[in-house]
C-alpha cells in the first residue's frame, strides 16, 4: 500500500510555496499510512492463516496461533459481545444488535473449532454459535503492536512539525473538487502538516460552499455558515477591523471548537494584510522541554472565554478551556487560545494568577519567535485550509479606505466530517477497507 500511495502522490499535481518561490514538494506530502511489521501486528503482507486455536479451561480467553508464528489472545466476553451472526449484528448498519444486559461477562467458550485455517467457530454454553474470519480477528489483535497500528489506520496521528521553514503545500482548487486522488492527498496532508493552500478558486463568494459539499457539510456557528472578513463599522469581531491580529485559534469559547478553518481570499490589499501561522503543537512541545512548569500550568488551568453579540443570530457564549489540551497519554491534541475573547472573569485563586500570566507570556513569546512563525500573503482565488486545533493564525495590519480593500470569506468544518471524507476517499482511491 505504501508503494501504491506513493504512486498516487506522483500522479497528483502538488506544489509548494516557500519564500515566494514555487518548488515541487512531493516529499512534503507523504502518504497517509505506513504498514508496520512488528510481531503480532496486522500487516498487508503477513499471513492470516490460522495454525491452531484453543480455549484453555482455566482462562476466559481464546488463543489463536497464526501460521506466521505469532499468537493472539481474545477475551471470551469480547468475542461473544462481537458475534457477527444476524441475531447479534445488523450488517446493513454495521451495528451491534446484542443487548449488553444479555451479555455474561464471565462467559467461557464451550467448544472452539477451526475451519480451513481461515475461520474459527465458537459454541457458547447456551449453544449459540459464533463464527469469526481470520482476517477480521487478525486486524483486531489485542497486542500493543496491532493496537498501535489500528490507531494509526483509523486516526492518522502522525504529525510533521514545522516552523519558519514551512514549505506551504499547494494544490489546485479544481482538482480538489473533481479528482478523488487530489482530494485524498489534500486531507491527508491537512491532517499531517496542519495546513494546505488551495489555488485557482474564483474570486467571489460561494467557493467555500463547494468545498463544504466536497467534504460533506460546513459547520454552522453564530457568525453564519460562512462569514466575511473585512473592515466593518461597529465591528462585532476584532477580525472585522484593519488592525493586527495576534496569533490565535478560532472559537475557544465553544465547548467543541471547529476543527478545520477555510479562508478564501476574494480581494487583497496592496500593502499589509500578510497572513501568519505557527505550529501550536510544535511550540507546545518546545515549551514543555524549555519550561515544564509553564507547560503544566497551561495544560491544567481552566481559562474563561466569552463572546457576546449579534450576527447570524444574537449570542452570549461562555466556556472554560485549557490553553494546551492534552489527551489521556499526555499528548497535545488542541490549542485553545484567543486573547481577544479571553474573559475578564478568571475563576482561579488569586495566588495562581501571576504564575499563569508568566507561563502564558513564555508560550506567546515562543509563538512569535522568528524561528517558529511563517508569513505569507494570500492572492485573490487562494483558499488556505488549516487545522484550527493545531495551527494558530494571525494577520498584519493594513490601511482602511473609502471602499473595502481586503475581503476574505471564512468557513469552518468539524474534524469528524473531514476524517469521515478522508476514510471514504481512502477506500475509493486505494481500493481498500
Amino acid at each position: 500500500m505504501w508503494r501504491l500511495a506513493a504512486h498516487i502522490l506522483r500522479g497528483t499535481k502538488v506544489h509548494s510555496v516557500l519564500q515566494g518561490r514555487r518548488v515541487l514538494a512531493a516529499a512534503t506530502l507523504l502518504p497517509c499510512h505506513r504498514r508496520g511489521t512488528a510481531r503480532g501486528a496486522h500487516t498487508s503482507d503477513m499471513s492470516t492463516a490460522i495454525q491452531k486455536v484453543e480455549a484453555p479451561d482455566a482462562e476466559h480467553l481464546v488463543h489463536v496461533h497464526w501460521e506466521d508464528g505469532s499468537e493472539s489472545r481474545y477475551p471470551c466476553v469480547w468475542l461473544r459481545d462481537n458475534c457477527q451472526c444476524p441475531d447479534c449484528f445488523l450488517r446493513s448498519a454495521k451495528a451491534r444488535r446484542l443487548p449488553f444486559e444479555e451479555l455474561d461477562v464471565d462467559i467461557v467458550a464451550k467448544e472452539v473449532t477451526l475451519t480451513d485455517r481461515k475461520k474459527i467457530s465458537i459454541t457458547w454454553p447456551d449453544e449459540h454459535t459464533s463464527e469469526y474470519e481470520a482476517e477480521w480477528l487478525k486486524k483486531r489483535c489485542f497486542s500493543e503492536a496491532a493496537r498501535a497500528e489500528m490507531r494509526e489506520d483509523l486516526f492518522l496521528p502522525e504529525r510533521q512539525y514545522w516552523g519558519s521553514d514551512l514549505q506551504l503545500p499547494e494544490i489546485p482548487f479544481e482538482e480538489i473538487l473533481y479528482n478523488d486522488r487530489s482530494a485524498y492527498q489534500w486531507l491527508c496532508t491537512l491532517k499531517k502538516v496542519g495546513i494546505v493552500l488551495l489555488t485557482g478558486a474564483a474570486a467571489r463568494q460561494g467557493e467555500l460552499v463547494k468545498l463544504g459539499h466536497r467534504i460533506g457539510f460546513l459547520r454552522l456557528t453564530f457568525y453564519g455558515p460562512t462569514w466575511q472578513v473585512q473592515d466593518k463599522a461597529d465591528a462585532n469581531n476584532v477580525a472585522y477591523t484593519t488592525g493586527k491580529l495576534c496569533f490565535h485559534t478560532d472559537y475557544p469559547v465553544l465547548q467543541h471548537p471547529p476543527g478545520v478553518q477555510f479562508l478564501h481570499c476574494i480581494k487583497q490589499t496592496a500593502a499589509g494584510g500578510e497572513s501568519e501561522v505557527v505550529d501550536g503543537f510544535h511550540v507546545s512541545n518546545k515549551l514543555k522541554q524549555q519550561n515544564p512548569q509553564a507547560y503544566q500550568i497551561l495544560s491544567s488551568t481552566a481559562v474563561d472565554y466569552t463572546d457576546v453579540g449579534v450576527d447570524y443570530c444574537d449570542f452570549a457564549v461562555q466556556c472554560k478551556q485549557r490553553i494546551i489540551d492534552v489527551d489521556y497519554r499526555g499528548q497535545v491534541v488542541r490549542i485553545n487560545y484567543n486573547n481577544a475573547t479571553r474573559d475578564t472573569v478568571f475563576d482561579i485563586p488569586a495566588e495562581k494568577v501571576r504564575p499563569f500570566y508568566a507561563a502564558l507570556k513564555e508560550f506567546v513569546d515562543l509563538l512569535n519567535s522568528r524561528e517558529h512563525k511563517f508569513t505569507y500573503k494570500l492572492k485573490p482565488g487562494d483558499i488556505v485550509t488549516f487545522d484550527n486545533w493545531r495551527v494558530l493564525h494571525g494577520r498584519q495590519s493594513f490601511q482602511s479606505g473609502a471602499e473595502v480593500t481586503r475581503h476574505l470569506e471564512g468557513a469552518y468544518a468539524d474534524w469528524d466530517v473531514v476524517m469521515s471524507r478522508l476514510r471514504l476517499l481512502r477506500k475509493r482511491v486505494l481500493n481498500r477497507d
